[in-house]
């Protein structure tokens, strides 16, 4: 039996109504079966997806389904696939989304013809029969580049900005120099700082073109719908990234950035804090606060000036707290 070109890394809970099809479509991927490891993980489901997930694995030569009894979380759950990657490349993918036929087929052949630590794609966002196609931000297709030239300007969307897992594909030598795993035990932003280390870290990248692979969005289990304490995993997220930078020999040009994007997430969450438990709002704002302390004065002050009054308003009693001007 030949080794696997891919392995995918399928965590999932409670995505009976949806993972059959994601399934499904990893069986269009390879002419050949065997070229596919799956990596399933039911991470405490209780509705039929690790029978559907055991079903599948059936048909493929190379699979391996895990059960966590109480639910981990996406990021240890991916940890977990992680541990048993075979082959020369991997990828992400959740439960409620699908592939085009032969993307995985696309992706390892141009992984191997660019020799890149990981690749990038577009996707396509779904929501309920609306598709609309969601561009990598990187101005260049097929350019091997050293992936910390994909972090800047700070203040326009770049692939720091672009942390999803599912879009891409990755080498296994990100593995082996400590880039892939995710922080243990974060519910939401596990992508923020996992994007970080990667551009910081890796030695080169490409976006590239290939058959799309579709998110959805919109589902209700889906923890972007969530508004319980989950939601506060972002603040330690950014916690990561800015310690990260904070260790980079380049931190002086990536330290705007990073506070563009500390100030940019705290306005987004706090507007959704509306419609949270006054409990977890107090969390909330207590959490970002202690984060902005952490931001250079002088940084935060410029990137404030330059961001528009709502987003302003919303952080002005924080930023009070915090000693400094908004």
């Amino acid at each position: 039996m030949r080794t696997p070109l891919v392995t995918v890394i399928l965590p999932a809970k409670d995505a009976g109504e949806y993972i059959g099809t994601t399934l499904e479509t990893l069986t269009r991927q390879f002419e050949d079966p065997s070229s596919l490891k799956l990596v399933a993980i039911d991470d405490g489901s209780r509705d039929d997806t690790g029978a559907l997930m055991r079903q599948y694995a059936e048909r493929f030569p190379h699979a391996e389904v895990i059960r966590n009894p109480t639910a981990r979380g996406l990021a240890s759950a991916r940890n977990q696939g992680l541990l048993r990657v075979e082959s020369e490349a991997f990828c992400f993918l959740d439960g409620d989304d699908w592939m085009q036929p032969r993307r995985l087929a696309v992706l390892s052949s141009r992984l191997r013809a660019l020799d890149a630590d990981f690749l990038r794609t577009d996707h396509v966002r779904v929501t309920g029969q609306q598709r609309t196609l969601v561009r990598a931000p990187h101005p260049w297709r097929e350019e091997v580049l050293p992936p910390r030239e994909a972090i800047l300007p700070e203040h326009e969307s770049t692939m720091v900005d672009y942390p999803y897992a599912w879009a891409g594909i990755f080498h296994r030598r990100v593995i082996d120099r400590g880039l892939a795993a995710f922080p243990e035990g974060l519910f939401t932003a596990e992508d923020r700082p996992w994007i970080w280390r990667l551009h910081l870290q890796a030695r080169s990248f490409a976006v590239v073109d290939a058959p799309a692979l579709l998110y959805r969005r919109g589902v209700a289990t889906s923890l972007t719908q969530a508004r319980d304490r989950r939601q506060l995993d972002f603040v330690r997220a950014m916690d990561e990234v800015i310690a990260m930078v904070e260790q980079d020999a380049e931190a002086e040009r990536f330290t705007p950035k990073v506070v563009w994007t500390a100030l940019a997430l705290s306005s987004h969450h706090l507007v959704r804090a509306r419609r949270m438990s006054p409990s977890v709002r107090t969390e909330m704002r207590a959490g970002i606060g202690r984060m902005l302390r952490r931001l250079p004065a002088g940084e935060t002050a410029a990137v404030l000036a330059r961001f528009d009054g709502p987003r302003r308003r919303v952080l002005a009693r924080l930023l009070r707290q915090a000693g400094r001007s908004a």
